[in-house]
């Protein structure tokens, strides 16, 4: 457990500010992802050297945070089973909506970077594979471990579990800001749609962050959160829709009704759990 520190708030802005600054110089200096990794991999794994900076200051262990040995398993599964129910139910709606419009949307698996509005196409070879699956271990391990781990357990001490949740799901949209600033630097979109796809953005990661942090209240660990993180980016890299008009054309649509139905389930879970134990008697 995470003993009380002083200005708590803080602590969890200078610990974001340092992994955010340390993100913006790899995406718009050293543009890693434009590489033969096709990922920004540094900043994620400076954000692990800094989970374990903190846990060794705040002297406490990785299952402090949630990575706990005991209930991986289950909450593994939940996490899965949040990401395959609502992503198969996404993918259909896009599916008739393509259908409907007169377009004739097949289904198609190779790898590609993913961002909302557009993606660079790596292609399908083991090596890729292999990359794609490692490079989306290690960011999952860092945004669960950074966000929902280190930052969450922060916030509970001083304040309820809720605003806790609230303070790192926003952290966790305006992480994902970065892809916008670099679209307006190369000139893709001007300032007025970069604010609204920043909105777009912070909403929908911040969504995620949000469930993912009531599923560690509800489950005791980060696993469902984990497993939830690592289908949610492996899917969107790798299964796509084509139409004779383009690719992913209705990816927004797909991610918000995923994301949505993903939140709903975990607070109706959280809910459910709530009213059970409220009808077990005591000792």
């Amino acid at each position: 457990m995470i003993n009380k520190v002083k200005n708590p708030l803080l602590l969890i802005l200078g610990i974001y500010l340092i992994c955010e600054l340390v993100k913006d110089f790899e995406f718009l200096v050293l543009k890693t992802d434009q590489t033969f990794l096709a990922e920004n991999i540094i900043c994620k794994l400076f954000a692990i050297g800094m989970i374990f900076f903190c846990l060794h200051k705040l002297r406490i262990s990785w299952s402090s945070i949630g990575f706990k040995k005991s209930g991986m398993i289950q909450s593994g599964i939940l996490g899965l089973s949040l990401g395959i129910v609502t992503f198969s139910i996404s993918y259909f709606v896009e599916y008739l909506i393509l259908k409907n419009m007169g377009l004739h949307p097949q289904f198609a698996f190779y790898i590609a970077n993913f961002t909302i509005s557009n993606q660079n196409v790596i292609g399908l070879s083991m090596s890729a594979l292999i990359i794609c699956i490692l490079g989306n271990i290690v960011n999952v391990w860092a945004e669960e471990g950074l966000f929902r781990g280190v930052l969450f357990q922060i916030g509970k001490i001083s304040y309820t579990q809720k605003t806790a949740n609230l303070i790192q799901s926003l952290l966790f949209g305006l992480w994902h800001v970065i892809t916008v600033v670099i679209w307006v630097l190369d000139g893709s979109i001007d300032i007025p749609t970069a604010f609204i796809m920043s909105i777009g953005y912070i909403a929908l990661a911040g969504i995620l962050g949000y469930e993912w942090g009531l599923c560690i209240a509800l489950t005791g660990t980060i696993w469902a959160g984990v497993f939830e993180h690592f289908f949610n980016n492996f899917i969107s890299n790798t299964l796509h829709v084509i139409t004779e008009t383009g690719v992913d054309e209705l990816q927004i649509i797909r991610i918000v009704i995923s994301n949505v139905l993903s939140l709903l389930g975990a607070i109706l879970l959280t809910k459910a759990r709530k009213h059970y134990k409220s009808k077990v008697p005591n000792g």
